[in-house]
């Protein structure tokens, strides 16, 4: 797929919003808000909606997107907080959805997950899969469960670090630390957590809370607490551990 004056709507309020613009404009896409499509819908040759706390929102914007785009433009959702099989049932045209899943931040991820709704056509599979390619990413095609693979097991990881946190066990710089050095992972799940942004692991747990209503996918109350008290992480200078000027302290 060749990018020159390609233009691709990208909507939603995930963190993933700002790393999509930037990697999109890097390889040479033009990127159309939802409020700007209506002006030219015709240019637009994919949609991305990456909304993940708020369903409702996620809802009304694919519902529109779905309204201004011709059928035969693919419509790529995140599936982190709902199957990609939920997402395409609120559309028209649930033949030109797909879901996928990835974390921030994208320049460290190699691999983009893709998720087929039971209603996705075989055109749409292959335009998600060569648009991720032309942004320099692999794909792989995993089952149309929510949160995908990587980031289920990742926000459940972190779920269970908050329980340990919540419930005393130990300090967030221990259970860091314990788990950087008992697993040999990157950050500990904590840390990490703060990285990625608490309210994307909150609506991967939320969600799978909700899809499957099981016991062992209840979300911690302390991560609920902070989502709610906006301590999103880095990017808004608190959440298990604190960013100001000092640096370093702890929730």
């Amino acid at each position: 797929m060749t990018t020159a004056n390609k233009a691709v709507l990208l909507a939603g309020d995930s963190p993933l919003h700002a790393e999509l613009h930037q990697i999109l404009t890097a390889n040479g896409y033009r990127v159309i808000s939802l409020a700007e499509a209506a002006a030219e819908p015709e240019a637009i040759i994919l949609a991305l909606e990456v909304n993940n706390l708020d369903l409702d929102a996620k809802k009304e914007q694919l519902s529109e997107i779905d309204r201004l785009l011709a059928p035969s433009v693919p419509i790529v959702t995140t599936s982190l907080a709902v199957t990609a099989t939920e997402a395409a049932s609120w559309t028209r045209h649930p033949q030109r959805v797909c879901g996928f899943g990835t974390l921030v931040p994208l320049a460290e991820r190699q691999l983009i997950e893709v998720a087929l709704a039971l209603q996705t056509a075989a055109s749409a599979i292959e335009a998600t899969q060569a648009f991720f390619h032309s942004l320099g990413k692999e794909v792989e095609i995993v089952e149309d469960e929510v949160g995908l693979v990587f980031p289920r097991i990742l926000a459940l990881i972190i779920n269970e670090a908050a329980f340990a946190l919540m419930e005393k066990t130990a300090t967030p710089q221990d259970i860091d630390i314990a788990m950087k050095k008992g697993t040999n992972y990157p950050f500990g799940p904590l840390e990490w957590a703060d990285r990625i942004g608490l309210d994307e692991i909150y609506a991967i747990s939320r969600g799978l809370q909700r899809d499957l209503a099981e016991e062992r996918y209840r979300t911690a109350p302390l991560l609920r607490k902070l989502v709610l008290a906006k301590r999103f992480g880095v990017r808004s200078g608190q959440g298990f551990y604190s960013y100001g000027q000092k640096g370093g302290g702890e929730v």
